[in-house]
């Protein structure tokens, strides 16, 4: 387990999004190390040497095995597939966690969301197996992501372009599997009895914004937080905010 261990003090753990690897959280992490210990992993999923494809369940793991390595309840982020991981963690050991900030996880509550049978993942997996690994995630982007078509064929061409990031792209719709593998959990999600911020950005896809939606309605303690002008890539472009919002939760439960 490839982790980052930066600053001093109680400890946060950050759980990246998809396509991407550790470092993606560093620009939050730099921000909060100034006053907590950042902990943060390259997501067993994403790992050039996982082998075969992996489940939800297995990088939960994961992240428990990290926040217990603390030695005491950890903040946890977890950011779009990393945040479904978070709440599986959550779900699995209550105990090892102070209190969570969620961005936008893409957890199924209907339909899964390669679409029925599959036809997302069959039609991505079919391009990338023909060379065409960009095509391959436009087709995710626009028919899952629900980016608009223009712009999911641009994130698909300039993704492609970059090499480590190109060699993520199967690795993307593997991640896509394992959230429709998963399936629905909002029941096992209502039995996180911690205090919790549910973070979304304004300018988001709308399914997204349902999908808060409905863990909201079935997490007890959980606190909705939209970012005025955000969108799914806030974590970037808004790293000062995302840092702010995940500094008020720890401020608040490290206190009690």
């Amino acid at each position: 387990m490839r982790t980052y261990d930066e600053g001093r003090g109680r400890p946060i753990v950050l759980v990246h999004p998809g396509l991407s690897d550790g470092r993606r959280c560093g620009k939050v992490a730099a921000i909060l190390a100034s006053r907590y210990r950042v902990l943060r992993l390259d997501r067993l999923q994403y790992r050039p040497d996982r082998g075969a494809p992996v489940r939800v369940e297995q990088e939960a793991e994961e992240v428990l095995r990290l926040a217990r390595s603390a030695g005491e309840p950890v903040v946890l982020y977890g950011h779009s597939s990393g945040g479904v991981v978070a709440l599986e963690a959550l779900a699995a050991s209550p105990a090892s966690f102070a209190g969570a900030v969620i961005f936008e996880p893409p957890a199924v509550i209907g339909p899964p969301l390669s679409g029925e049978g599959g036809e997302v993942l069959r039609r991505a997996r079919a391009a990338v197996a023909s060379g065409s690994p960009g095509k391959g995630l436009a087709i995710f982007m626009r028919d899952t992501v629900e980016l608009p078509d223009p712009q999911a064929r641009l994130a698909g061409a300039i993704t492609a372009l970059i090499p480590r990031y190109r060699r993520l792209i199967p690795r993307q719709l593997d991640d896509l599997e394992a959230l429709d593998r998963l399936g629905v959990r909002l029941d096992a999600y209502a039995t996180i009895k911690l205090p919790m911020v549910l973070l979304g950005g304004e300018h988001s896809p709308a399914h997204l914004a349902e999908r808060l939606d409905a863990l909201q309605r079935v997490l007890p303690h959980a606190e909705r937080v939209v970012l005025p002008g955000a969108d799914h890539g806030a974590d970037l472009k808004r790293s000062a905010e995302v840092a702010r919002v995940i500094r008020e939760l720890a401020e608040k439960v490290f206190a009690g």
